[in-house]
């Protein structure tokens, strides 16, 4: 394989294993601040369990993210190294700010949330889920904005850099952050993060139910993973359909890709599943005439742009991008059934039969599959551009590393990667297994019970 395939495999493997875990610390840290207010308001000691529970449970994500994002930025500089110095002045800025802004005030005041019992007042427990939350989703902003300056770049000039190459330097920093596509994209991001973290609740929850322990505990747990979950769908797809008519508008190849639309014609359809002929150059399966024409237009004749009226050699991997696509909608609607029987356990007093609750296990994972997939069919369906219009995919990695160099390094990072994953997957049994009662509740449990029986 070719020093640019393998260097694209060795970051998409990077990626898809570190973004496990950012969505879960933002959608956890948005329950951690009413927990926390819960338990500021009544000082009861369930809601101190719940807290301190979910607290550890982010701790852990939020490590997990650290140890795998930091190398990621390596790896760009090794084997992005053209397109390191293109967006260099623009990206500086921005992960910098990321790095001092957002990593900085959530690592600082994670630090209270974990060691300051005892030591702070629960207002202050308060404040710092509440930082944690913003540093959390300040993080995902400016990572977000980055990566929709790749889709729609804005505020750049391009200038001769050292060697003459030609980079992209900053003209307007509001312009930047703020390009074309970072609100639409962001609002799209956070939900499905917080889904994924409302999911990661419901899950733990459910197999508490399962087996019958822990029940209180896991009914308040549930109520609030089902509650972030319900406002999250229905605002994704707020989100989704704002985010859709910015793609038409400024990506529209990609838009055609996700839809598998070769041919511009009144009534486009929106398809539910299909697959794409490549050869023929058509999209068969479940299709609702004229709906990607209502999506995009709100008419449901005005024609959406076909893949036929923009260049050949600048289409995507069009099979690939719309399976991705229609496997991350194929997933809302399995998440949005399981908000449905999650509601419908709730309404029955959490009493169903077994089945039930082993698919609210599993859903667990759903949010993350679709995340992944959402984020692969939107940089997939960029190509042959690593930066829209500006630089392509090959032009834009290290012309000096060599296929087996980069070969060595994708074996180094499998190995690194996936034993990250394992000892999240370990530790994340551990506490779930160990139960909400805390070590330190334990013992101040046995001294009650010692001193009472004395």
């Amino acid at each position: 394989m070719t020093t640019e395939i393998l260097s694209r495999i060795q970051f998409a493997y990077m990626i898809t294993f570190h973004y496990i875990y950012p969505p879960l610390s933002i959608g956890l840290s948005l329950l951690l601040i009413f927990m926390a207010f819960m338990y500021m308001k009544t000082k009861s000691h369930e809601w101190e369990v719940q807290l301190k529970f979910w607290i550890r449970v982010f701790a852990l994500t939020f490590a997990l993210g650290v140890a795998t994002g930091v190398p990621m930025q390596f790896s760009l500089g090794t084997n992005w190294a053209r397109y390191s110095r293109f967006v260099g002045d623009v990206f500086g800025g921005i992960l910098g700010a990321e790095g001092v802004f957002a990593f900085a005030m959530e690592a600082g005041f994670l630090g209270i949330l974990l060691f300051g019992w005892k030591r702070v007042s629960a207002k202050i427990h308060l404040l710092s889920a509440i930082m944690v939350s913003f540093g959390a989703h300040l993080s995902g902003f400016w990572i977000v904005a980055a990566n929709s300056w790749m889709h729609t770049p804005a505020g750049h000039v391009l200038v001769k850099g050292r060697g003459g190459q030609t980079v992209a330097q900053v003209s307007n920093w509001w312009d930047v952050v703020f390009n074309p596509s970072t609100v639409a994209q962001f609002s799209h991001v956070v939900l499905s993060a917080w889904l994924s973290g409302a999911f990661l609740v419901i899950s733990i929850a459910a197999y508490y139910m399962l087996k019958n322990r822990h029940k209180d505990f896991a009914k308040v747990a549930m109520k609030m993973g089902l509650i972030l979950a319900t406002v999250s769908t229905i605002l994704q797809l707020v989100s989704a359909d704002r985010l859709g008519k910015v793609i038409a508008q400024y990506n529209p190849i990609k838009l055609a890709a996700f839809e598998g639309v070769f041919d511009t014609q009144e009534y486009t359809p929106a398809y539910g599943f299909g697959w794409v002929d490549m050869k023929a150059e058509k999209s068969y399966g479940l299709k609702v005439p004229g709906l990607l024409s209502f999506l995009v237009h709100s008419d449901f004749k005005t024609p959406v742009p076909g893949l036929k009226s923009f260049p050949k050699e600048e289409w995507p991997n069009v099979p690939v991008v719309f399976q991705l696509y229609h496997l991350m909608i194929g997933l809302f609607v399995v998440m949005a059934a399981c908000v449905a029987l999650g509601l419908y356990l709730w309404k029955k007093k959490w009493k169903g039969k077994p089945w039930m609750f082993k698919i609210l296990i599993v859903s667990v994972a759903f949010p993350q599959i679709a995340s992944l997939s959402g984020w692969y069919s939107a940089c997939m369906g960029r190509q042959p551009w690593v930066v829209h219009d500006l630089l392509k995919t090959k032009e834009a990695f290290s012309a000096t590393v060599t296929p087996m160099q980069n070969l060595i390094s994708l074996i180094m990072f499998i190995v690194i990667y996936t034993g990250f994953f394992v000892l999240f997957l370990f530790l994340l049994d551990r506490k779930i297994k160990h139960g909400p009662t805390l070590e330190e509740d334990e013992s101040e449990f046995r001294d009650r019970y010692e001193g009472k029986k004395a």
